[in-house]
C-alpha cells in the first residue's frame, strides 16, 4: 500500500487513460451512457436479453449478454460454468452525475433585460455557485407525441454556441461576507439562452432593440423567446415537447491533464463514470470462465437509488431471474441463492485528502490520490447511518487477492466523522446477504462541475476490478 511512485509515469497508464478522457467527455448523461456501453458490449460480443428470451434460446458458459432498463441502465452477464446458484462476482456502479435538469415549463423571457432564459431544478448535492460564470451545455432527449425522438448535444463542438448562469460582480456584490450557498439559490440557477429578438437580423440589432426600448407594448414583450422557439423549431421542437423531455445541462467541454507532469485528468462527472468505465473494461479484459459475471451500471444514485432506473428498482433481480431459467435453474430458490452467495464491489468515488482543506479530513484515513484504489468498509454519516459495513472475513480474503496481484489499495474513511458524509448503492446488494464492500477512486472537487483525479488510481482501479472478477469463494 506504498505511495504509487515507479510506475506513474508507465505509458500503459497513461494510454489507458486516454480512452476514459474520451468515455467521459462523449457521455455526459446516463442515456448516453448507456448507449455507449451498449454499442461496446455488442463489439465484444454481447447479446441483448430480450432477443434471447424472443427466441426461445437457452443459456450457457461463455455467453454473454446485456440488459438495458429505459435506457437509463444497463446490466452486463457473462455466463460461468459454474451454477448461477453457487453466487456471481459482481461490479456495481452509478452513471449519473449531479447537474441541473430543465423544468417542464423552462423557457422564459425578463421583462426589463429582454433576455431569454431556461429554468433549471438542480439534481444531486451540488454547491450552487460552483455552476455559476462558466461555458454549459445542453445534453438530453425530446420525445414527441408521434413517437419520435430528438437526441439534444449543443455546445461540446468547437463551433456550437455554450450557455451560462451568471455571478454577480464584484463591484456590487456588497454582501460578500454572506455565505456564496446563500446567496445564489437553486431557484436563481437559470440558463442564459438567447437576446435576440424575432425578426430581427444582425445589421438591424442595434436599431430593433432601440424601437423596443422605446415602445415595448404587451404584445412585443416577449420577442426574443419567440426567436428562441423559432431557432428550436429548427431542431423539430414545440413549445409543449418540453413536457415529454428529459433535458440535462453540464458543464462544457473536454475532460483534459491536469499538471505540469499530466498526473491527474480533470473533467465532468467523473463520479462515478470512473469507476463505470474502469469496470466496464475490467469486465471486457477479464480471463475467467469459473463464476458468473455481473456488470451493473445504473442511474438515480445521486439522489437515492428510487425510481425505475435506480438500484432500488427490482430490474437487476428480474434479470438474475430470467437468467437462472434460461440456464435451466428453474427453482425459486436458484435466485435467491445467486444473490446470497454472491460477491460484490459497489465501484463508486471517495472523497481525496485536499490540503486545501484538510481540517475536513483524518489525515491518517482518508484516501490520498496516487495512492491506488480506496475501500471504505463502511460509509454513511456520523454514526454510520445509512451504511453498508462489509464484514472483516471479506476485506481479508480481497486483501489476500491484491497483494498477491501486486495491486495498490487503500483501506479509508470520507474525512471527519461530524463533517459529513455519504451513501452508495452497497447497503441495497446487501440486502440479498451477499458480501459487499465499496471500492473506487478518490477525488477532489467532487460533485463540483470539474473532478480531479488521479491517472495512477484510474489505473489500479481497473486492475483491482480485472483481479476481483476472479475472486474464489473457497
Amino acid at each position: 500500500m506504498d505511495k504509487l511512485s515507479n510506475n506513474i509515469n508507465s505509458k500503459e497508464i497513461f494510454d489507458f487513460c486516454e480512452g476514459y478522457k474520451d468515455f467521459i467527455s462523449q457521455n455526459k448523461t446516463e442515456r448516453e451512457c448507456v448507449i455507449s456501453i451498449r454499442e461496446m458490449a455488442k463489439k465484444e460480443g454481447y447479446q441483448d436479453l430480450k432477443e434471447i428470451i424472443k427466441s426461445g434460446s437457452m443459456l450457457k458458459a461463455g455467453d454473454k449478454i446485456y440488459a438495458t432498463n429505459l435506457d437509463k441502465c444497463i446490466f452486463l452477464f457473462k455466463i460461468g460454468n459454474r451454477p448461477i446458484s453457487d453466487g456471481m462476482r459482481i461490479l456495481g456502479a452509478h452513471i449519473d452525475s449531479p447537474r441541473l435538469d430543465l423544468k417542464p415549463n423552462p423557457l422564459y423571457e425578463e421583462s426589463a433585460s429582454k433576455i431569454a432564459l431556461l429554468d433549471t431544478h438542480y439534481y444531486g448535492g451540488i454547491k450552487h455557485y460552483q455552476w455559476t460564470a462558466l461555458p454549459l451545455a445542453i445534453h438530453g432527449i425530446v420525445c414527441k407525441k408521434d413517437g419520435s425522438t430528438i437526441h439534444l448535444n449543443i455546445g461540446e463542438k468547437e463551433q456550437d454556441p455554450v450557455f451560462c448562469i451568471t455571478d454577480l460582480l464584484p463591484h456590487l456584490d456588497r454582501n460578500r461576507s454572506k455565505a456564496a450557498e446563500d446567496k445564489i439559490v437553486g431557484e436563481n440557477l437559470n440558463v442564459i439562452i438567447g437576446g435576440i429578438p424575432a425578426d430581427s437580423k444582425n445589421d438591424e440589432y442595434d436599431a430593433k432593440i432601440l424601437h423596443l426600448l422605446k415602445d415595448y407594448s404587451i404584445k412585443k414583450s416577449s420577442l426574443v423567446k419567440e426567436n428562441i422557439l423559432n431557432i428550436l423549431k429548427d431542431y423539430n421542437i414545440d413549445p409543449e415537447d418540453f413536457i415529454s423531455a428529459e433535458i440535462e445541462i453540464v458543464p462544457a467541454g473536454r475532460a483534459r491533464d491536469m499538471g505540469l507532469d499530466r498526473s491527474f485528468v480533470l473533467g465532468y462527472g467523473q463520479d462515478d463514470r470512473i469507476c463505470a468505465y474502469t469496470s466496464l473494461k475490467a469486465i471486457f479484459d477479464a480471463k475467467t470462465d469459473d463464476y458468473t459475471i455481473a456488470g451493473m451500471f445504473v442511474d438515480k444514485e445521486e439522489v437515492g437509488s428510487q425510481g425505475a432506473s435506480g438500484m432500488q428498482s427490482l430490474f437487476f433481480e428480474d434479470m438474475i431471474a430470467e437468467i437462472a431459467a434460461l440456464i435451466g435453474e428453474t427453482s425459486p430458490l436458484a435466485l435467491r441463492r445467486a444473490l446470497r452467495n454472491s460477491y460484490m464491489l459497489s465501484s463508486d468515488v471517495t472523497a481525496g485528502f485536499d490540503p486545501n482543506y484538510a481540517a475536513a479530513f483524518d489525515v491518517n484515513n482518508d484516501a490520498y490520490l496516487g495512492r491506488g484504489i480506496s475501500f471504505n468498509k463502511y460509509t454513511g454519516s456520523r454514526g454510520k447511518s445509512g451504511a453498508n459495513d462489509a464484514s472483516p472475513e471479506y476485506i481479508a480474503k480481497l486483501r489476500d487477492l491484491l497483494d498477491k496481484e501486486g495491486i495498490k489499495y487503500q483501506l479509508t474513511e470520507m474525512g471527519k466523522i461530524d463533517q459529513g458524509g455519504g451513501g452508495t448503492i452497497a447497503y441495497i446488494t446487501a440486502n440479498y446477504g451477499m458480501n459487499v464492500i465499496d471500492c473506487g477512486c478518490p477525488l477532489l472537487n467532487m460533485h463540483a462541475p470539474w473532478e480531479i483525479s488521479s491517472k495512477a488510481d484510474i489505473y489500479e482501479a481497473y486492475k483491482c476490478y480485472k483481479a476481483f472478477l476472479t475472486l474464489k469463494s473457497e
